[in-house]
């Protein structure tokens, strides 16, 4: 396609976006190289955002961009051959076994702790918080891991296994709060260190380990933003050793994004750059996967809170960006720019959504009630 064609192409797709080329609202896009419309249109997502990381444009307002292309459907309209390759890839291969499990961590949750305390809470929650009743990101993390503790009815003799613990902060908060034994499983050898460190003293066991290593029976399993990273390829496994891990009259969360389709992989800019071997699961992958080992008791959809903790993160990324800034370089710089506000407008579109779904074995006596 020649440059006039492939410019006209993309400039009558952004009008169904409501967003010009060199326009002066915040979300209109701000050209630099020209050849944008032809590698955006060759490459789908991932030439968008590579180019962006390049410098080939810019935009005052991505998150408002992102949610203005993805109400328009427009991620549907430019699919790529690298799309269609990770599609096909994703059939094929288990993207996400045990082998290919510690390339997302080591790519990106061991980049470095002292990012990450200065990008999120003190808690170090690196999941969506809850907004209700908060004005600020300390108080609605809190709030989320309260919100968890309420809705598996914790109480201090259980014994509690927690797949995927990030930096330990629901492991500690549990602990500290309820007396509960909490068995934690994760495979970032940084976030397991920091776990270590500061859940010292309480009542909690922090395993370097793949989650599939699990063992044991207990009262309540919870998983928190690791189901992201299971696959589907292994979504029944995944429910029938959560299963075998819990006890007849026990609870499972399980906190994690969702999608409105099913799916096999994410796009290719978000795999290569931030997610290797991610994708979100879609309710019907859910059920699927725990139809016959479960009862739902409780589905929970806040996905606009993920909005709104993202736009903080990000304003705690810009704020301290000085401190990080001769260590990690100006692209990656623009590369998580373009990762957290992309993000925020997924969730702001409803493309993405936020669920806490508590299943139980064989159905609560009299019912459960649901926790908001």
């Amino acid at each position: 396609m020649g440059f006039k064609n492939a410019k006209q192409t993309i400039e009558d797709l952004l009008t169904l976006a409501d967003i010009k080329i060199n326009g002066d609202r915040p979300w209109d896009v701000k050209v630099h190289n020209e050849e944008l419309y032809t590698r955006v249109l060759a490459e789908g997502a991932l030439g968008l955002g590579e180019s962006y990381m390049d410098g080939w444009w810019d935009c005052d307002q991505l998150d408002q961009f992102f949610n203005n292309i993805l109400r328009a459907e427009l991620d549907k309209k430019v699919v790529s051959f690298n799309t269609f390759l990770l599609t096909i890839k994703s059939k094929i291969i288990n993207l996400q076994s045990k082998p290919r499990a510690k390339k997302v961590a080591e790519q990106h949750y061991d980049l470095g702790n002292d990012f990450f305390e200065h990008m999120l809470d003190k808690r170090m929650q690196y999941t969506c918080a809850y907004w209700k009743d908060a004005d600020n990101l300390d108080t609605a993390q809190e709030h989320k891991l309260e919100l968890i503790c309420k809705k598996i009815m914790l109480n201090k003799e259980d014994k509690v296994l927690e797949l995927g613990c990030g930096w330990g902060g629901f492991a500690k908060y549990a602990a500290e709060k309820y007396g509960c034994h909490i068995t934690a499983i994760n495979i970032s050898s940084e976030q397991v260190k920091y776990a270590k460190e500061i859940c010292k003293g309480l009542p909690v066991e922090i395993i370097h380990d793949d989650y599939r290593n699990a063992k044991g029976v207990y009262d309540k399993v919870v998983a928190i933003g690791l189901c992201e990273h299971v696959g589907y390829k292994n979504y029944r496994s995944f429910m029938k050793l959560v299963h075998s891990c819990l006890k007849s009259n026990g609870l499972f969360l399980l906190h994690t994004i969702g999608g409105n389709i099913s799916v096999t992989s994410v796009n290719p800019w978000t795999d290569k750059y931030i997610f290797p071997n991610g994708m979100l699961p879609s309710p019907k992958q859910l059920t699927t996967a725990w139809e016959g080992l479960f009862v739902l008791e409780d589905w929970h959809n806040f996905g606009p809170h993920y909005d709104k903790t993202l736009m903080a993160w990000y304003n705690n990324f810009e704020k301290h960006w000085d401190k990080f800034k001769s260590k990690y370089g100006d692209r990656f710089y623009r590369m998580w720019k373009y990762y957290l506000l992309s993000s925020a407008g997924s969730f702001r579109s409803r493309a993405c959504q936020l669920w806490q779904i508590v299943l139980s074995k064989e159905g609560i006596p009299g019912g459960y009630e649901s926790v908001r």
